[in-house]
């Protein structure tokens, strides 16, 4: 079973609705950024951050199968970015239009990112039950 398989058939709709919003609030909006000079390092760093989350994901699928702890990719790629998101708000040299973006991409974020750990510290302490069982 692919992941996507396992998402279709597996999670609630609202995870469903929600992975379909979160790449455009986390992968393409960010590109957006690149418009404007003070906030094109931003840019870059939300495709690195997105690369990680994506690659993390697959990797940990392959290997634990469809288990709370694939938004470990998330934690890992997206907290130091968010961080980012945070401190580069409020600097003076990035325009207003670039603030309001950014502060859409880290409201984003920080929805998936408490899933995400809810789901990891699950996962750490005993629940391991997957949430998809692969076809035999």
């Amino acid at each position: 079973m692919t992941f996507n398989e396992a998402m279709a058939a597996h999670a609630p709709a609202w995870v469903v609705i929600w992975t379909n919003i979160l790449p455009l609030g986390a992968v393409v909006l960010p590109l957006t950024l690149a418009f404007w000079k003070s906030t094109r390092l931003t840019a870059l760093l939300s495709v690195f951050a997105s690369a990680i989350s994506i690659g993390g994901i697959m990797f940990l699928y392959q290997q634990l199968g469809y288990v709370k702890l694939l938004g470990l990719a998330h934690i890992i790629a997206w907290t130091p970015f968010a961080i980012h998101l945070a401190l580069k708000m409020r600097a003076p040299s990035v325009p207003r239009a670039p603030r309001i973006i950014m502060g859409v991409i880290f409201a984003t974020i920080m929805v998936s990112l408490v899933f995400d750990y809810v789901d990891a510290i699950r996962y750490i302490v005993g629940d391991r039950t997957p949430l998809a069982v692969a076809a035999l």
